[in-house]
């Protein structure tokens, strides 16, 4: 007979991988859950994923099966498009403010697609970094959870009712307001995630001045079949497949000007976007450009196999300087070769940064305690609030998803102490 603990619920701040985890572990060990994202579908940053490594498997079946596990538990309530604005208490009796953003779109959607169809109103579409548009009312991407669709109202003309008009189903209601609900809570989970750098600090690299200087996660999205380019990886400034294609390792990570810490995953996603191109054009060249590679674990044969290919070069010094040739929009990348003692311009067609990660802290109360750099910590003797995932540390997705199950433990262990007091 399956287990309910009876008590006040855990609220886990966060909807990507590690907060669906830590919702779905505690929810399905008998405790109530209530699950709260900013953003209008569960999924975050994983599901902004091409591939996983070492696999080089897409993360859309594991995403699909989480989806339906909540789905299918009553025991979790997923508010989307959510914030937690105040949050008080102590482990076992925590008040939380969650402040709710109306979607426009209710339950009775049946994803028909008529309201983006009549729509004339464009946005920056988020899910693909800005690198394409959708219009106001939009789908945020093919396997959005909860599977409906939203509407932009600040992306949207005055008086505007061309998506209610065209929905037969009577599901667009533009009437909706924003809502504010207070959730007791017994724990809670702090799983808001990462943030790449903003490689616009980054002067010496040309991002933000140069099209053809893309970040590791925009790549992501440039070989996803479901990205701005449909999974063609192709120059910004032209369109055309790059020939030659360089990664900057360490871009902004263990550097004391930037972020002094190791993001523990980039050297393994640039190996692993040196496959995508090597998928699409087996003819091109690849630099990748490192301090150290840092492959962990199980991760070094993985290392072992994607740097031994042809025409894959490995370079260990730091960027001094990127420049562009006005003329083709290539870049010429100077660093210094350590082990040749030499420096190095190489002239490449498509230059990769590989930004590290940064905690998540939008939406993250401040009674969670952090460290110098903003990941959540647990102070020794503290219980109650927990964090799992990137916002506690930089990891992979594997090691998030059992990080998330430990924190679910915690909280449930913190949930039945509370009951056995109460």
């Amino acid at each position: 007979m399956e287990s309910t603990v009876s008590t006040k619920p855990v609220l886990v701040i966060g909807g990507g991988i590690a907060g669906m985890t830590a919702a779905l572990e505690a929810a399905e060990a008998g405790c109530s859950v209530v699950l709260v994202e900013r953003s209008p579908f569960l999924g975050g940053r994983v599901a902004r994923t091409y591939q996983y490594f070492p696999k080089l498997c897409p993360p859309a079946c594991g995403l699909e099966i989480n989806f339906k596990r909540i789905k299918n538990n009553p025991r979790i309530e997923v508010l989307t498009g959510a914030e937690v604005t105040a949050l008080s208490g102590a482990p076992g009796d925590y008040r939380a403010t969650v402040k709710v953003a109306p979607r426009y779109v209710t339950e009775a959607c049946t994803l028909c697609g008529a309201c983006a169809e009549a729509c004339p109103a464009e946005r920056p579409d988020d899910f693909n970094y800005g690198l394409s548009k959708t219009k106001a009312a939009y789908l945020p991407h093919v396997m959005a959870f909860p599977a409906r669709y939203a509407i932009d109202r600040a992306a949207c003309k005055d008086g505007c009712t061309a998506c209610k008009d065209a929905c037969i189903y009577g599901a667009v209601d533009l009437a909706m307001s924003e809502t504010v609900r207070e959730v007791e809570a017994a724990a809670v989970v702090a799983a808001t995630g990462w943030a790449p750098y903003d490689a616009t600090r980054l002067d010496n690299l040309g991002f933000g001045r140069f099209p053809n200087v893309v970040t590791n996660v925009i790549m992501e999205r440039l070989a996803a079949p479901n990205g701005p380019t449909q999974g063609k990886i192709l120059r910004p400034s032209d369109g055309k497949a790059p020939q030659k294609v360089a990664f900057v390792q360490c871009a902004g990570s263990r550097d004391e000007n930037h972020l002094p810490y190791c993001s523990a995953v980039c050297c393994a996603a640039s190996l692993k976007q040196s496959t995508y191109v090597r998928a699409l054009y087996p003819e091109a060249e690849i630099t990748i450009f490192y301090i150290d590679i840092r492959t962990p674990g199980h991760l070094e044969d993985f290392y072992q196999k994607t740097a031994g290919e042809a025409r894959i070069n490995l370079i260990k010094g730091k960027v001094a300087k990127v420049e562009e040739d006005p003329a083709t929009k290539d870049l010429l990348v100077t660093a210094e070769d350590v082990l040749s003692g030499r420096k190095v311009t190489e002239r490449v067609s498509l230059l990769v940064l590989a930004t590290g990660i940064v905690p998540e802290t939008r939406g993250l109360p401040e009674a969670f305690a952090r460290d110098e750099f903003g990941f959540v910590v647990h102070p020794e003797g503290k219980a109650g609030l927990y964090g799992a995932g990137c916002v506690r540390r930089p990891e992979e997705v594997s090691a998030t998803v059992q990080d998330a199950t430990g924190a679910a433990l915690k909280a449930l262990q913190c949930v039945v102490r509370s009951a056995h007091h109460g």
